[in-house]
């Protein structure tokens, strides 16, 4: 099987749209089933016996039994045995017994740049106990995983084994047999064991499609320290965007605590994903679990296999999605590709002359849908592969070559650093954009600040905010509101349904806004 890589590889940035997460912010607090990615491809070994099932049962006399029969002897139970940070609640209201929920503090053995922690400590808390600092301590965890080679090939979520100084298997004869870690990904939260058995072993293998909304699937894991644990439902929705540039399918089978890298199953025996986490007010089941598709894992998996790690491909920009007005200012006839917002200093983008603005159409002929699909693709790319990218710059379609680079390993590596400029003593008036909705005035260095922002405008609705520094106006740099002006009266004349403006915020955000031009 291609050896391919399979993670976040650019900083993606959405607009005004509403997301899965952000809806999801009503919920009271969460359940976290081991965040991440499990999957269960690896290179082919020769005679293993594969778990299969015979589809068509007629709906009035479904039974799962015979597929459980087949599958639950390559399911596992995991335990580990490792030394953990943890507080002491003991007799805060958030601590055992009491009352309401606690601050997140992230979830034991995730990596901290897994988007999934992001977007967990964004959730609604309930209110927090004291207790004590920190403290090491040994811990034992318990998991789930699966048998993807029958000489002891088993994959797991990443945090079931971080940091662990024992890693033990058990089977559903209750056969316990000590597991080496092969290699793990942070990134993805997935890790792969070896163990020697005494014969060959029961084997899954992936489903060679993916699943329809509505049909039914098993889960199979070890909630609660009970093994075996089997539990029916439907897949709920797919390509779910719950943070990072994968998608998560939704199904409603009963997923807790220590399913964490158990595998779900279509009616034929395959798998088709992996659990992942589940949302909850309770910190039990509720119904809304999510699954990490098979086959988004299988090239993790196959790379851990052949060399312990995982290798990503880096193109190093920030990107965003090109809503109407962007395509407009653009000159674009629809609102489709992912338009770059920011290029990294010496990486591979800024090696090739990809530019800010640039709005990438195509990767080596793949068409870019938006931010989310030009990070997937990356990510299914091997680092170190040239590619061919379609770029639309000053109105027309451009083709540049990028050899793409390996994925850092700490998101400051992503970012230059600038030196501070000498203020400005020079300050000019306000200067009132009414067609647009706002005001920019000139800072205290040589920058264009905005300064008011109708609340009913079209600025107002596309987030921009007073504060907010405009570092260019169309497609010129901008160092006084008269620049700014300028830069509008030229789109209007230009014929251009949006002006495009680069806003800064912070200290290393910055977003490309289209604002409608009123005509009238």
């Amino acid at each position: 099987m291609p050896t391919q890589s399979n993670s976040p590889e650019v900083e993606a940035k959405s607009g005004p749209t509403k997301s899965l997460g952000r809806d999801l912010r009503r919920l009271a607090a969460i359940a976290v089933v081991g965040a991440g990615l499990v999957g269960i491809g690896i290179a082919e070994h020769a005679g293993p016996a594969v778990a299969q099932f015979k589809p068509g049962t007629p709906a009035e006399t479904l039974s799962f039994a015979d597929i459980v029969d087949r599958v639950k002897p390559a399911v596992v139970s995991i335990s580990t045995t490792n030394e953990v940070k943890v507080a002491d609640r003991k007799g805060g209201p958030g601590g055992p017994g009491g009352q309401g929920g606690r601050p997140f503090e992230g979830i034991p053995g995730l990596p901290d740049d897994h988007p999934l922690n992001e977007f967990f400590k964004n959730m609604p808390q309930g209110p927090g106990g004291g207790g004590n600092p920190m403290q090491q301590r040994p811990r034992q965890a318990a998991g789930s995983g699966f048998v993807v080679s029958s000489d002891g090939y088993i994959v797991t979520n990443n945090h079931v084994v971080d940091g662990a100084t024992k890693v033990k298997v058990s089977f559903d004869d209750q056969e316990e047999i000590d597991a080496k870690i092969v290699g793990t990904d942070s990134r993805t939260d997935l890790a792969l064991l070896k163990i020697e058995p005494k014969k060959p072993l029961t084997v899954l293998k992936f489903a060679n499609k993916t699943p329809r909304v509505g049909e039914w699937v098993l889960a199979v894991g070890n909630p609660f320290g009970l093994g075996g644990t089997v539990t029916a439902g439907i897949v709920s929705a797919l390509a779910r965007n719950i943070g990072g540039p994968y998608d998560y399918m939704q199904i409603d089978a009963a997923v807790n605590h220590g399913n964490s890298g158990g595998p779900t199953f279509n009616l034929e025996g395959d798998v088709v994903g992996v659990n992942t986490a589940i949302y909850s007010p309770t910190g039990g089941n509720v119904g809304i679990a999510f699954a990490v598709p098979a086959e988004t894992v299988k090239r993790v998996v196959e790379q851990l296999e052949k060399g312990g790690t995982v290798s990503r491909g880096w193109l190093g920009v920030k990107i965003q999605n090109i809503d109407k007005d962007l395509a407009g200012s653009l000159g674009l006839k629809e609102p489709k590709g992912a338009i770059v917002s920011e290029v990294m200093k010496d990486g591979p983008a800024a090696d090739a002359g990809l530019k800010v603005e640039d709005a990438i159409l195509s990767i080596d002929s793949k068409l870019i849908e938006d931010s989310r699909d030009l990070a997937r693709t990356i990510a299914d790319l091997p680092a170190k592969a040239t590619v061919d990218v379609k770029v639309w710059r000053n109105k027309s379609e451009q083709s540049v070559k990028v050899k793409l680079g390996t994925y850092p390993n700490t998101a400051a590596t992503e970012e230059g650093t600038t030196e501070p400029e000498e203020p400005n003593k020079e300050l000019g008036g306000n200067v009132d954009l009414k067609q647009l909705g706002l005001s920019v005035k000139s800072g205290p260095t040589k920058d264009v600040i905005i300064s008011d922002v109708d609340p009913n405008s079209d600025a107002a609705l596309k987030g921009i905010k007073e504060g907010d520094i405009v570092l260019k106006a169309g497609n010129e740099t901008v160092s006084s509101p008269q620049d700014v002006a300028k830069a509008v009266k030229k789109a209007q004349d230009d014929g251009l349904p949006a002006v495009m403006f680069h806003i800064k915020r912070g200290s290393d955000q910055t977003v490309l806004v289209a604002i409608p031009l009123n005509k009238s």
